[in-house]
């Protein structure tokens, strides 16, 4: 039996987060990423955005320069696009026994087998595709085919909310007309190599001998094009791994060089990192500080915690202990960040012998972290945080 790779690729992720959420915004070009006027690029953008040449990365300004007055821009809500991937993740985790997530909009899952059980590989993608939109109302774009690669070009060929199936036997009439772009490892320098030679498609590339590619693009690139033109990838799903960090960072509009807003800056940033790390269920060991200089100059410190932690105060203590000991700092900063990492393994066993009173008062924060953060997931994200205090 050949083996079957599924791609599910959720359509324009955290645009259409907001669009269902906020059904005024559907039909309207939306932006998540940097506020029109401050320094950053565009997260994710809503395909009516897109039709304006609007894509992921590019710098707000451009995009504010190519979009219509009535277009919507807002903040990414990490916390929120988290929880609905968790829930797509798990709607995949049950209707395929191996789910490798590889973002938080899109995974990989093994469908061999599942023909008996379900259908043939058109019902089993329809019905994956059903199951999301009724979970979370989302639409996805599903590809399947006989390894990652087919499958990755199969669901990015019909999108939005497409659907297409490549049998082993229909490789090389799917791969042939496609681009040079499609083939990974194809940058815009091998790109040019190919097409001084008259390459222009993947079907020129396949036609051509092994040899003639390693000689223009490098022994491993020539031979990985090659292997790809001719629809050879690699066809395993491996099981879903563990995040390895949380990160929250800000990039100024203006370099900043007051150290009240770069402290207030982190301490949002702790605040957001602690609360993903208890909604994980996770304490971190190591608290990364990362700063960026005028003009991309960066920086990044860190720090073994004595005990793993998910507090907000623990990690922004400890992040604002980096920079006050950093020697840049007092220079201006573009950017400024801390991460979390280092998971603990097993619970957390308390000293015995600590002082009772500060223990009792850790068991109050954590009752008060819990309280916030069930206020922030009934209310919003930014309704509610502890008070900035303003001592150095």
């Amino acid at each position: 039996m050949s083996r079957l790779v599924m791609h599910v690729d959720l359509d324009a992720f955290y645009a259409a987060v907001e669009q269902r959420d906020r059904p005024e915004w559907r039909g309207r070009p939306l932006v998540v990423g940097a506020e029109p006027g401050r320094r950053g690029v565009v997260a994710t953008c809503s395909y009516e955005a897109r039709r304006f040449g609007v894509h992921s990365a590019m710098p707000i300004s451009e995009a504010v320069r190519r979009l219509p007055a009535e277009t919507v821009y807002v903040r990414p809500e990490m916390a929120r696009y988290a929880e609905v991937s968790r829930e797509i993740m798990r709607v995949l985790g049950a209707l395929a026994p191996v789910v490798e997530p590889v973002s938080i909009d899109e995974a990989y899952l093994d469908v061999s087998g599942l023909e008996r059980l379900i259908g043939p590989p058109e019902v089993v993608a329809r019905r994956t595709k059903a199951a999301i939109r009724e979970a979370v109302g989302l639409t996805a774009s599903v590809g399947i085919g006989p390894n990652r690669l087919i499958a990755k070009l199969a669901s990015d060929a019909r999108k939005p909310d497409g659907l297409l199936v490549v049998r082993p036997e229909e490789v090389r009439a799917f791969l042939d007309p496609l681009p040079l772009a499609a083939l990974r490892g194809v940058g815009a320098v091998a790109a040019r190599r190919l097409e001084q030679a008259g390459l222009r498609t993947v079907g020129d590339v396949r036609c051509r001998p092994l040899e003639d590619l390693r000689r223009r693009l490098g022994a491993r690139t020539g031979t990985q094009v090659h292997l790809q033109s001719n629809g050879i990838a690699d066809d395993r799903v491996h099981p879903a791994t563990e995040r390895k960090s949380i990160s929250k960072e800000t990039t100024f509009a203006e370099d900043v060089v007051d150290t009240e807003v770069l402290r207030d800056t982190l301490r949002w940033a702790a605040q957001e990192v602690g609360y993903l790390a208890r909604h994980a269920a996770r304490k971190g060991t190591l608290v990364t500080l990362k700063i960026r200089l005028h003009p991309f100059e960066t920086h990044t410190r860190s720090r073994t915690l004595a005990t793993p932690s998910a507090d907000d105060r623990v990690i922004f203590d400890t992040a604002w202990d980096l920079y006050r000991a950093d020697t840049h700092a007092g220079r201006a900063v573009r950017l400024i960040g801390l991460g979390l990492s280092g998971w603990a393994q097993a619970p957390v066993q308390p000293d015995l012998f600590a002082d009772l009173e500060i223990r009792e008062g850790d068991h109050a924060d954590d009752r008060l972290d819990a309280t916030l953060d069930a206020i922030r997931r009934r209310f919003g994200r930014h309704c509610i945080q502890r008070g900035l205090s303003r001592r150095p």
